[in-house]
């Protein structure tokens, strides 16, 4: 990383400032909804209802309470920078096809009548693509950031079994992390390297 332009993207400084500021949007939004009642959130992903299609693009910005989204930032924050180190193109391009992905993955296998938001399905395709971006890639740099995300945040995958009486949405978490996998097999096909993607990396 080039120390005399601290604040690039995909400096270790500068990436962590666009996650906090990404997240600071995600409050932003939450006070505004929930001042207006949790109007905002008929705006979520509605499974199978041309209607709810919208919610795609919107549900990785709305929360059902300020705990829901507590407990999304940190994750948003860390794993989000770690994508973003490897520049503001491959964060934009792999964030773009979680949230499409798994958003209308979600759209049609979530329950019906149900209206769901949250930034967490974001966060598992996150997961998803760093973890695929190493196993496709078998490049020694990704190999290590996927063992130390793991290490750090290997918890988060028991979010991705079903759950019983919980208005926890594992299908978004599946959904999503599918998304990420997905993503990370389209920009890293095996025994290639994906010339956007090192780009976006070189330091």
């Amino acid at each position: 990383m080039d120390s005399e332009r601290p604040f690039e993207p995909e400096s270790w400084t500068g990436a962590l400032v666009l996650m906090a500021g990404f997240a600071g949007v995600l409050w932003v939004v939450q006070v505004l909804n929930a001042v207006d009642n949790y109007r905002l959130d008929r705006f979520g992903v509605k499974p199978r209802e041309l209607d709810g299609l919208w919610g795609v693009v919107t549900m990785p910005f709305l929360h059902s309470s300020y705990g829901h989204l507590l407990s999304n930032t940190i994750p948003v924050v860390l794993i989000g920078w770690v994508l973003m180190l490897a520049g503001l193109s491959t964060w934009t391009m792999v964030t773009g096809l979680v949230v499409a992905g798994g958003g209308l993955l979600t759209w049609l296998v979530a329950p019906g009548d149900t209206v769901i938001v949250g930034a967490s399905g974001m966060v598992f395709g996150w997961l998803g693509y760093l973890l695929a971006r190493a196993y496709f890639s078998r490049r020694l740099r990704w190999i290590v950031v996927a063992v130390l995300v793991l290490i750090f945040f290997g918890t988060l995958l028991f979010g991705l079994f079903p759950t019983i009486n919980s208005d926890v949405s594992w299908q978004a978490h599946i959904c999503g992390f599918a998304a990420g996998v997905g993503a990370g097999a389209l920009l890293h096909p095996r025994g290639e390297e994906t010339r956007f993607i090192s780009r976006a990396a070189v330091s």
